[in-house]
């Protein structure tokens, strides 16, 4: 059966039609122009399809608990990727060592082997960030980013909106948890320190 399918893979290969298809679909996806913002006169932000509307001034310096890109999904049009971040206790290398980290379908998760700070610690000192890069500058440096790294954000919390009325809320609370409990960030500056 499995070399059956690898024959007629071959063969699909050898049809002129199948291969300018692959072709066209490749040439669509790495040469198709990404989505980029535009600044609005009311200060807020504006992709294609969307509004986006600054809550908040964001700054802080964190350890990335764990990253994960996304590239399905009506998020994934604006934030190709979310952080899950720890500072103070959260970003101590020693108490780290007792967690577990993974973030899936958006969401930040950590389990402990034993409790070496308290439950609410945990909540109050770290975060899942979608994040939004605000230029190319800022998306070259997400990309660079990884497990373990000290950086410094910079940007705006925002809601954002779709013209067809879809909405993603940002995290207003640091002592929230469960859905609507991420930080929606505006990225505008990524510092490695």
């Amino acid at each position: 059966m499995g070399m059956l399918l690898v024959v007629r893979c071959f063969q699909l290969l050898r049809n002129p039609v199948v291969i300018v298809s692959l072709l066209l679909a490749g040439a669509w996806f790495f040469l198709s122009p990404s989505t980029t913002a535009v600044s609005s006169p009311d200060g807020g932000f504006t992709y294609p399809g969307y509004d986006v509307r600054g809550v908040e001034d964001f700054t802080i310096e964190a350890r990335v608990l764990s990253r994960q890109n996304y590239h399905l999904g009506r998020e994934a049009d604006l934030s190709p990727t979310d952080l899950a971040i720890g500072w103070g206790p959260m970003a101590d290398e020693s108490i780290l060592a007792d967690f577990q980290i993974s973030q899936r379908n958006r969401w930040y998760f950590w389990k402990a082997r034993q409790m070496p700070i308290s439950r609410n610690e945990v909540i109050t000192h770290s975060a899942n960030v979608h994040i939004i890069p605000a230029n190319a500058n800022v998306s070259d440096a997400l990309s660079q980013v990884r497990t373990n790294d000290q950086v410094r954000l910079v940007g705006q919390l925002v809601d954002v909106e779709g013209d067809d009325g879809w909405r993603w809320r940002t995290s207003r609370s640091r002592s929230d948890t469960g859905n609507g409990s991420c930080e929606v960030l505006w990225l505008e500056r990524l510092e490695f320190i």
